[in-house]
């Protein structure tokens, strides 16, 4: 059951993740989190999204803007550490609220509502008319503190970054594989800090490939269709995820 669920989230996600600029580790850790504990489920995800991003950058490289990159990903990299370094102690912190709709059962965590929270009052920062203060998303440095440190400490790292980029005045390919050269630097940053969960999480190989070969395929009909599609369209993709993720994160789904 659990190789056909997760081979499904990682196939919708990755589609998504490919015009959005994430989604693939915020949609797929909670699903692998069902069946394994926290810590090791980050790193089984962590090795996915990996894989998944090196495929991207693989087809979409040559488009990247190499001063965003350096600019963005320096302190992503540097917070990226810090955040995985925080992850465990966090992994101890037990205090949660946990409620029942409809037979299914949430726990709302500390982490949870507060990289929901954050998620939201960017986003309606970034889309208020009356406010100033979205110049702030073009400060590339913050972006990449950000992305990287909520990308250490949970995986969250595109939201903040998709956020950030699409406010640089990016062409739709530059956008696309600007974000997906950073995402490969963070992930590189942070995968050996879970080393320790490296034995559990890699016992779990069969699931592993199957999640990765579902995020490939969804990666490569995104690649097809990306010619079809304008920045306006990723725009209006990323508004929304964002808006559902910050929801489904601050309500315990995810």
């Amino acid at each position: 059951m659990e190789f056909v669920l997760v081979a499904g989230v990682a196939f919708s996600a990755s589609l998504l993740t490919f015009f959005s600029g994430f989604g693939l580790g915020t949609l797929l850790m909670p699903i692998i989190a069902l069946f394994f504990p926290l810590p090791i489920a980050i790193a089984i995800t962590a090795l996915v999204h990996f894989s998944n991003n090196l495929l991207k950058f693989s087809l979409l490289a040559r488009y990247s803007n190499y001063a965003i990159l350096v600019r963005f990903g320096l302190p992503a990299v540097l917070f990226a550490l810090l955040g995985a370094w925080c992850l465990e102690g966090l992994s101890e912190w037990k205090w949660g609220l946990t409620y029942t709709f409809f037979d299914f059962t949430f726990t709302i965590t500390p982490l949870k509502l507060i990289i929901g929270l954050v998620i939201a009052l960017f986003l309606v920062i970034e889309s208020s008319t009356t406010l100033h203060v979205p110049n702030a998303f073009k400060k590339l440095w913050l972006g990449g503190a950000l992305s990287g440190f909520f990308g250490g400490l949970s995986g969250h790292q595109g939201a903040f970054r998709s956020l950030f980029l699409t406010q640089n005045a990016l062409s739709k390919e530059v956008f696309l594989a600007t974000g997906v050269s950073i995402a490969v630097i963070v992930d590189l940053s942070r995968l050996s800090l879970y080393a320790k969960h490296w034995e559990s999480a890699l016992a779990q190989w069969e699931l592993i490939a199957i999640a990765t070969l579902s995020a490939f395929l969804g990666t490569l009909i995104g690649k097809f269709f990306l010619k079809k599609v304008s920045i306006e369209f990723i725009r209006f993709i990323i508004a929304w995820m964002l808006g559902i993720v910050a929801f489904l994160l601050i309500v315990g789904v995810l």
